[in-house]
C-alpha cells in the first residue's frame, strides 16, 4: 500500500467514525448549537472541546458518565487527574455535607485550613505552604516568589510543557501567557539544557517543569535530567520548581520523593482538594516566608476562596482517609499493570502503538519507537489518535482525544478489561492503517 493509498484510507475511516458519532447523538448536536449562541465555539474550557462537537454529559456516578443521548461511558479522563476519587465518592460526599452545614466561606481564618495544611505539608515534605484556587495560580505565585527571592527576571519552562491557563508552552509560548520573560529548556535533553542554563544564569530566577510531562504525552523525566537541573540551579542561585499538580498522585510523596530529587518549591492541585477547586505552592521556608504578612514589605497573596471550607474539608478527608499512602501505592501499581498489558498486546500484534506514563497517569500513542520528548510524541498521526478516540467512545469508553487517561480509584478490573478488549479490537480492525 502506498502512502497516498494509506492516507486516503485513514481519511475515509475517520470520516466514517465521525459520521457514526454524529448520527448517534442528535440531542448533543442540538445542545452544541445552543451553546454556541452564548459561548465561543459552545465552549468554556478548551481541553474539553473536540470536533465535530464534544460529548455532553448529563450525570455521573462512580466510574460512569451518562450523556444526554442516553449513552454511558467508563470514565478514563478522570477530570484530567482531578477526579481520582471517581464521581460522588461517599466519604467525599459526607465531607462536603459536613462543610456545607458549617458554612462555606467565612471571610476569616478557621480551624479546617490548619488541619488540611498540616496534612498536605506532611505528605509532600513542605516547610511552608499557601493555598490557591487552581494549579495555574499556584504556578504563577511560585514563579513570582522565585523572581522576588532571586531578584532576577526570567524563567525557564520546557518546550512542550504546560503549567496552567496562563503558562502554555506546548508549541512555544502562547498569546494568553503571563508576561514573564521566558527561555524554553528542552525536556530530557541534558547537555542542551545545561548549556542554556549556564549561558543565562545571570537572569534566570527559576526553572519549572513537571517531573513527568502531562499534556506533553505522559513522558517521565530521566533521572539524569532532573539531577542536572538540581545541580545547576543550586550552583547558580536559580529556584527549581516541580509542578506536581498532576504528578503528586504518582507516589505517596509525589515524584520528587520517588526520584529523590528535592526541588526548592513544589506546586500542587487537582485531586488534593477532594475534587474541589484547589491549588497550593510551598517548599523552602526562606522563600515562602516572603509572603509572611508580619514581615516588612511582604509579597501579597489574594484569593477569596483560598481557604473555603468545601476544599479544606473534602481535601483533608480525601488525602488522609481515602487516597492514603498505602492506597496511592496500590492504585499506581494497578496502573502499571494496565500499561504493561496494553503494551504487551501492541507488541504481540506488532502494532506501532504504545502507552507511556507512570502509574495512574497514562497516554496512548499510535506510534512506534522510543518516546522521550514532546518532539518524539509529536510525530504521531493526529488522525489515528482521533480514530482511537471515536472507536473507544463507540465502545462506551471515554478517554481524552489526545489519548490521555487519568485512572480513578473507582475503576474496576472489569473496566480495565473493557479498555483492553476495545483496544485489541481497534488493532485487529485497523492493522493496515497502523503499519
Amino acid at each position: 500500500m502506498t502512502k497516498l493509498d494509506r492516507d486516503a484510507r485513514i481519511d475515509a475511516a475517520l470520516d466514517g467514525a465521525i459520521a457514526n458519532f454524529v448520527a448517534k447523538r442528535p440531542k448533543t448536536a442540538a445542545m452544541h448549537e445552543r451553546a454556541k449562541a452564548v459561548m465561543p465555539g459552545g465552549n468554556t474550557r478548551t481541553v474539553l472541546f473536540s470536533q465535530p462537537f464534544p460529548i455532553r454529559v448529563e450525570r455521573a456516578e462512580g466510574s460512569r458518565l451518562y450523556d444526554i443521548d442516553g449513552h454511558s461511558y467508563i470514565d478514563y479522563v478522570g477530570e484530567y487527574s482531578a477526579g481520582i476519587y471517581g464521581h460522588s465518592h461517599p466519604k467525599i460526599m459526607a465531607a462536603v455535607q459536613d462543610a456545607l452545614a458549617g458554612g462555606i466561606n467565612m471571610g476569616a481564618q478557621h480551624v479546617r485550613e490548619v488541619a488540611f495544611a498540616e496534612a498536605v505539608a506532611e505528605r509532600f515534605a513542605l516547610e511552608r505552604l499557601r493555598f490557591t484556587n487552581s494549579g495555574t495560580e499556584a504556578n504563577m505565585l511560585a514563579l513570582a516568589a522565585a523572581r522576588a527571592f532571586t531578584g532576577k527576571p526570567a524563567i525557564m519552562p520546557m518546550l512542550g510543557g504546560y503549567h496552567g491557563g496562563t503558562l502554555y508552552f506546548t508549541a512555544g509560548p502562547s498569546a494568553v501567557n503571563a508576561p514573564f520573560e521566558c527561555v524554553l529548556g528542552h525536556y530530557n535533553k541534558v547537555e542542551e539544557t545545561r548549556a542554556l542554563i549556564a549561558d543565562l544564569a545571570d537572569k534566570l530566577a527559576a526553572v519549572i517543569l513537571e517531573p513527568m510531562l502531562g499534556s506533553g504525552g505522559c513522558l517521565p523525566a530521566t533521572q539524569e535530567f532532573l539531577a542536572m537541573l538540581r545541580a545547576e540551579c543550586t550552583a547558580r542561585n536559580i529556584v527549581l520548581i516541580f509542578d506536581e499538580v498532576m504528578t503528586s498522585r504518582l507516589h505517596p510523596g509525589g515524584l520528587a520523593e520517588k526520584t529523590g530529587i528535592t526541588p526548592d518549591l513544589k506546586t500542587l492541585g487537582k485531586y488534593i482538594g477532594g475534587g474541589m477547586s484547589f491549588g497550593a505552592f510551598g517548599g523552602r521556608a526562606d522563600i515562602m516566608n516572603l509572603f509572611d504578612p508580619t514581615r516588612p514589605k511582604p509579597l501579597p497573596h489574594a484569593g477569596t476562596f483560598n481557604n473555603n471550607t468545601l476544599t479544606m474539608t473534602a481535601g483533608r478527608v480525601g488525602l488522609t482517609e481515602v487516597f492514603t499512602r498505602e492506597a496511592c501505592v496500590a492504585h499506581n501499581a494497578r496502573g502499571e499493570g494496565l500499561k504493561a498489558r496494553l503494551n504487551e498486546m501492541f507488541m504481540r500484534y506488532q502494532a506501532p502503538m504504545q502507552v507511556t506514563g507512570v502509574g495512574s497517569l497514562l497516554t496512548l500513542h499510535p506510534l512506534g519507537g522510543a518516546i522521550a520528548s514532546p518532539e518524539d510524541a509529536g510525530k504521531a498521526d493526529i488522525r489515528l489518535k482521533r480514530l482511537v478516540y471515536f472507536h473507544l467512545l463507540d465502545h462506551g469508553i471515554y478517554v481524552a482525544e489526545r489519548g490521555f487517561m487519568a485512572l480513578a480509584l473507582t475503576l474496576s478490573d472489569q473496566d480495565f478489561g473493557a479498555l483492553e478488549t476495545a483496544l485489541q479490537e481497534f488493532v485487529e480492525s485497523n492493522r493496515s492503517l497502523l503499519n
